[in-house]
């Protein structure tokens, strides 16, 4: 049983995650710890998180659109791809432990925060793309499947691979980002919803402080640009390093 006072704290939790998940994504890490402490049951705060997470994500990916920052056409396959590897980690996650996970995440955002501080192509300038659409697919669905299972950096690595494999600018990155999340999202709180394991109205509490970070986020992403998204991916990359680490040591 949630405490009615709760719910307008983790509302604000969520107008926060969602402000951050608009720009660089890696809400899920404040957002989780909150929904444990606050005495949600693990699945149920994945499911309530994702939930709250997709409609976030749906402001943000609407804004992001409406600028015209997102080409649908070319990337309704890997869309599609995101979406079956999403369903396929959310099944999985409610049947296997995800302590290796926990450990190989942490290196990976490492990894990718490196990159976004080393690389020229981390800017507003589109680049060559090193493979198309179709080619970029099956990678999607990995993340969307990590998404499903776990969460935690998946806007980080879309972003950053879209730059480095697709040649999009960082803006541009973020942009299509948002939109397969929101499918991965989708993916997610279908599964969890039929699995009885979302706390719908805790869920829809939170989801309105989470469009209202989502509006502010993407609007100050296309504001700012690559001067904002880049220090900011970077910044969440190494957060969500430490955090997952300090979980895998001290668990």
């Amino acid at each position: 049983m949630i405490e009615p006072w709760l719910y307008p704290v983790l509302t604000g939790v969520a107008f926060v995650t969602g402000f951050i998940d608009a720009i660089a994504g890696g809400g899920g890490l404040i957002m989780m710890p909150a929904l444990l402490v606050s005495g949600v049951p693990p699945l149920f705060a994945l499911g309530t998180n994702k939930l709250q997470s997709m409609c976030g994500t749906f402001v943000a990916m609407r804004n992001y659109a409406a600028k015209g920052l997102i080409e649908w056409r070319p990337n309704l396959p890997t869309a599609l791809v995101v979406f079956a590897g999403a369903v396929s980690g959310a099944l999985l996650v409610q049947h296997v432990e995800a302590r290796t996970l926990a450990l190989v995440i942490p290196l990976l955002l490492l990894a990718n925060a490196v990159y976004i501080l080393v690389s020229p192509r981390m800017s507003d300038e589109d680049a060559h793309q090193r493979v198309s659409a179709s080619g970029y697919a099956p990678l999607g669905g990995v993340i969307g499947l990590y998404d499903g299972f776990f969460g935690p950096g998946t806007g980080s690595f879309f972003t950053s691979t879209l730059v480095a494999l697709r040649g999009y600018g960082l803006t541009r990155a973020t942009a299509l980002t948002k939109f397969f999340n929101w499918i991965s999202n989708v993916a997610a709180v279908l599964l969890f919803a039929i699995g009885g394991k979302v706390l719908w109205l805790l869920g829809l509490n939170m989801a309105v402080g989470a469009m209202a970070g989502g509006w502010l986020g993407s609007h100050a992403a296309m504001r700012h640009g690559a001067k904002l998204i880049r220090p900011l991916l970077v910044t969440a990359s190494i957060a969500m390093t430490g955090r997952l680490l300090w979980g895998y040591l001290s668990a």
